[in-house]
């Protein structure tokens, strides 16, 4: 079993930045994949970034390439996403996840388990 928790969300004015970061509680994990996730008010779930288990891949969405950063540290036990240029389309609760698989990341069926989740607001 994996518990997980986010912290590092907040106000910030578009264009600034935020570093996420989530805690996991299990031994094993670095034994798994790792995941952000973002949801809005009225808006489904949707993929934000991941990293394999080693750290050595990491994924993505259109959305936040070039701007975002995922990392972990399996010595510590915790992943981070480092997010510049924040837009207000960033805005939305952010959710770390973690996957025992090393396949098709961007869809949440693939995660096992989920932190609670950490607001995040970009103002105008």
């Amino acid at each position: 079993q994996v518990q997980l928790e986010e912290s590092g969300g907040g106000l910030v004015q578009a264009g600034g930045s935020l570093r996420l970061s989530c805690a996991a509680s299990g031994r094993t994990f670095s034994s798994y994949a790792m995941g952000w996730f973002r949801q809005a008010p009225g808006k489904e779930r949707e993929f934000v970034a991941a990293i394999s288990w080693s750290g050595g891949t990491t994924y993505y969405a259109d959305s936040v390439k070039g701007r975002f950063t995922i990392s972990r540290d399996n010595a510590k036990n915790m992943v981070f996403v480092q997010m510049n240029s924040l837009k207000p389309e960033d805005t939305g609760v952010y959710y770390c996840a973690a996957s025992l698989y090393g396949r098709s990341l961007s869809t949440g069926l693939n995660y096992h388990y989920w932190g609670q989740g950490t607001q995040v607001t970009v103002s105008s």
